[in-house]
């Protein structure tokens, strides 16, 4: 080939570079506007314990990834299509319904504040009731676990949940789901929140498990005067009305007082709402202690039949703390390794003393609890061996970056996940001026009703509710009630005096006697009309097996 052709394949080569090289640049530019933000995936902390050298203590090594996102439609719908046992409720039109509300809040304005939905809720709290029966106080369960501190009624961080770690339903995601406790109270959507996860309690009974918190008790959620529209009695009223409202709140207490009070994963590690027990004597564990709490408990007020030593330990479950450096110093006992809590009123502390003693009894390696909240959604003490779960960012006076965490206990190794504050989803903020404009002013309306938007006025409107009356007559298959104690025994704990040690109003006795006298009364007429709507295809109960 002679110099010139030469010349002539380079100068057409350079041709057909510079023109690819222009298609390039155009197809960029014209790509740039329509650019999409990426949204940021939420983050994950491994932590392992890894042995010390020759005569060091183990220690925990933390590890930061980003979670995949990724999943499989197909798989979810292929799955759908399999044949269910005869009590299943997957397809069941009540959890449907429950479903189709958590995944489109905004467009299920009209059915959250629809005689419907308090007729669900009303036949949740039945199924549930049954299901409950069957559980021990004392939940065993295997790893992978997914485990959950507080929500006090907070859509919007159980949706991030939801979003990353069961993207295509629990039935579908890995392991188990274990949550502490405090569904209610502080957050404006606790008849969202508990009607979603005792749906999911009602499908998969052996694989979501619902822990009790101090806040499943009447005392603490019918604390109106305290909470004031953040009560969970207050926002049963306030939608549905003082009579069928009551009723509602009434149902939900009668489930949690059947919610277990602690769980065991993989037989090593202890979770609980509040922390772990005093003893009731020496010739018992503290497990075998839990165990032989009533099956149906109040704690907060107890029903006349709560042993007073037992309905000590299940109060302890529910309220106690871990010490704090000051406390283990001044406020602990050095020969029992309990004291009395920061928060007063009864409610103790456990110090390094009592979990030492704890988990050698029991031959466990770590405590797992909620009830205290964290800016940063986990928190570790008592020398890691005390991990404390927060999962709402919300209404704790934790700042707008707080983070919403959840741990993944998955064999030797222990996960944390939390919710980023600059993480977004289908909720809308009033300080995000952007993600307001991009909405009409029909779905900002339905948003704030629905408590999407934080606004300052809840101009929510009381319904009234006339179609539930109905005969007086006792149905035969209703469950066995109890009752209070007429003259009201003594709680373990006094909340007037936690409230008037944090300079709140003072607890009114009288208010909590008014719920007490009337907490066993019947639900028949609401009963009745469930099962007159419901007919012949719900009659079935649920029988909940233990793993």
């Amino acid at each position: 080939m002679s110099d010139a052709q030469d010349d002539d394949a380079i100068a057409r080569m350079q041709d057909q570079i510079n023109s690819l090289t222009n298609q390039l640049e155009a197809a960029e530019q014209a790509n740039k506007g329509n650019t999409k933000r990426r949204q940021i995936a939420p983050a994950a902390v491994h932590i392992q314990q890894v042995e010390g050298g020759f005569g060091q203590r183990p220690f925990l090594q933390s590890r930061r990834e980003m979670m995949g996102r990724t999943a499989s439609i197909c798989t979810r719908d292929v799955m759908a299509k399999l044949p269910t046992g005869d009590n299943d409720y997957s397809n069941h039109p009540l959890a449907l319904r429950i479903m189709d509300m958590f995944q489109r809040p905004s467009e299920n304005l009209d059915y959250l504040n629809s005689e419907q939905f308090a007729k669900d809720v009303f036949k949740l709290c039945q199924k549930v009731r049954h299901v409950l029966e069957g559980e021990p106080r004392v939940v065993y369960l295997q790893s992978p676990a997914y485990i959950f501190g507080d929500i006090h009624g907070n859509l919007e961080d159980l949706h991030f949940f939801s979003d990353n770690i069961w993207r295509l339903g629990m039935s579908l995601t890995a392991g188990n789901f274990l949550f502490l406790g405090d569904y209610v109270d502080r957050g404006m959507n606790c008849l969202e929140v508990t009607a979603y996860l005792l749906a999911m309690k009602l499908q998969l009974p052996n694989k979501v498990f619902l822990l009790r918190g101090n806040h499943e008790t009447r005392d603490v959620n019918g604390w109106e005067e305290h909470y004031g529209e953040r009560s969970f009695i207050y926002q049963c009223r306030n939608r549905f009305g003082d009579d069928i409202g009551y009723r509602i709140w009434e149902a939900c207490n009668q489930v949690f007082d059947r919610l277990p009070l602690c769980g065991v994963v993989d037989q090593d590690i202890f979770c609980v709402h509040g922390g772990i027990p005093r003893p009731v004597g020496d010739g018992t564990t503290r497990i075998q202690d839990i165990l032989n709490v009533s099956k149906v408990a109040g704690i907060n007020p107890p029903y006349e039949h709560e042993d007073d030593d037992y309905q000590q330990v299940a109060s302890d479950c529910i309220w106690s703390d871990p010490a704090s450096e000051e406390q283990e110093q001044y406020s602990v006992n050095p020969e029992t390794g309990f004291g009395e809590s920061l928060r007063g009123g009864g409610a103790i502390c456990f110090g390094n003393k009592a979990v030492t003693e704890f988990l050698a009894q029991q031959g466990f390696s770590y405590i797992m609890r909620a009830h205290e909240a964290h800016a940063e959604g986990v928190a570790v003490s008592k020398g890691a061996r005390v991990f404390t779960v927060f999962s709402t960012s919300k209404d704790h006076n934790q700042g707008s970056q707080a983070l919403a965490g959840c741990i993944l206990v998955d064999g030797e190794k222990l996960q944390v996940i939390n919710r980023s504050p600059a993480y977004k989803n289908q909720y809308v903020h009033r300080r995000d001026s952007v993600s307001l404009n991009a909405l009409s002013p029909n779905e900002i309306s339905k948003r704030i009703k629905l408590g999407l938007i934080n606004v300052d006025d809840d101009e929510s409107s009381e319904e009234e509710w006339d179609d539930f009356e109905s005969s007086e007559e006792e149905s035969e298959e209703e469950t066995q009630t109890y009752a209070f104690s007429k003259e009201r025994r003594r709680s373990s704990v006094n909340l007037g005096e936690m409230a008037a040690r944090f300079n709140t109003e003072e607890w009114d006795s009288a208010h909590v006697s008014s719920y007490a006298g009337t907490s066993s009364r019947h639900l028949d007429p609401i009963d009745d009309a469930i099962e007159e709507e419901a007919g012949d295809e719900d009659s079935s109960t649920v029988e909940g097996d233990i793993n």
